[in-house]
C-alpha cells in the first residue's frame, strides 16, 4: 500500500517555478530519502504533504486523504520536524514534552516514550535555552516520534551536527520505522546519510525528480561506490 503519493506537485513563488511535476510513491515501513542540492524543491515538497504549503497544481495524499481537499486528516496521520524548528527556551525538557503530548491528546505514557527517544533523561529538567544544537535537535525529533505518527517527515533531520548527535538520530529514525511499521521520509543533501538511511530515494534538482530507486540498484546501474558518485554522474549525463 503506498502511505504517500505525490502526483504531479507544482509549486509557483512568485514568477519562480519551484516545483515542477514532482511525482513518487512511499510504501508502508519504508523509509524514503529525497536528496539533492539546496534549493532543489526538498522542503517546498514536504511543506506540501504536511499542509503547510497547498500546492498550484497536482496533488499528494497521506494515508489516502488528500492535501489540498482533507488537510486536517492528513494531519492526525502525520508528524513534521522543519530544519529551522526551534524550541521554546523557558521550557525544561520535560515541560516541553508534556505539551506535545497535551497538544496531540496522548497520555503520559508517551512522554515516556519521548524521555527514552530523546536520550536526554538526566537534562529534561533544565531549560531548553541551555541545551547544546544536538540536543535540542534530539528532542524535537524525540516529540516528532512519540506521538505515533504514521508518516514522519523530517526535514534535513541532522543538519549541522556533530557525529555523535547525527549518529543518535539516524539510529532513533531506523528504529522506529523498524518497530512501529511507520513510514519516514527525510530530505537531505547528505548522500552518505541517506545511504545509511534509506530504502529507497529519490533525487531531485531544479524542482524534477531526475532519478529514483533503491541505493544498491542505483549503484549498480551507474557503476558507481557510494550515491554521491551516482548523482555526479546523473548530473554530469555520463
Amino acid at each position: 500500500m503506498d502511505v504517500v503519493a505525490a502526483d504531479s506537485l507544482e509549486k509557483w513563488f512568485g514568477k519562480k517555478r519551484v516545483l515542477k511535476g514532482v511525482s513518487f510513491r512511499v510504501s508502508s515501513s519504508e523509509i524514503f530519502g529525497i536528496i539533492g542540492p539546496n534549493g532543489a524543491g526538498k522542503t517546498t515538497t514536504l511543506r506540501i504533504l504536511s499542509t503547510i504549503l497547498v500546492p498550484d497544481s497536482g496533488d499528494a495524499t497521506v494515508m489516502g486523504y488528500s492535501v489540498k481537499r482533507e488537510p486536517e486528516k492528513v494531519r492526525r496521520n502525520i508528524s513534521y520536524l522543519p530544519e529551522d524548528a526551534g524550541v521554546y527556551n523557558h521550557l525544561t525538557g520535560y515541560e516541553f514534552l508534556r505539551m506535545i503530548a497535551e497538544i496531540y491528546g496522548k497520555g503520559s505514557e508517551r512522554v515516556d516514550r519521548g524521555v527514552e527517544i530523546s536520550g536526554l533523561k538526566s537534562a529534561l529538567g533544565s531549560p531548553m535555552g541551555s541545551y547544546s544544537k544536538g540536543m535540542k535537535r534530539r528532542i524535537l525529533l524525540a516529540a516528532a516520534l512519540m506521538v505515533e505518527p504514521n508518516v514522519a517527515i523530517l526535514d534535513e533531520p541532522t543538519s549541522g551536527l556533530d557525529v555523535r548527535h547525527a549518529f543518535h538520530i539516524r539510529k532513533v529514525i531506523r528504529d522506529y520505522v523498524k518497530t512501529s511499521g511507520a513510514s519516514a521520509i527525510i530530505s537531505s543533501h547528505n548522500m552518505l546519510e541517506v545511504e545509511y538511511l534509506c530504502d529507497r530515494i529519490a533525487f531531485i534538482d531544479d524542482g524534477r525528480i531526475i532519478k529514483e530507486g533503491r541505493p544498491e540498484e542505483l549503484r549498480e546501474e551507474f557503476r558507481a561506490e557510494n550515491l554521491e558518485e551516482v548523482f555526479a554522474k546523473i548530473m554530469g549525463g555520463t
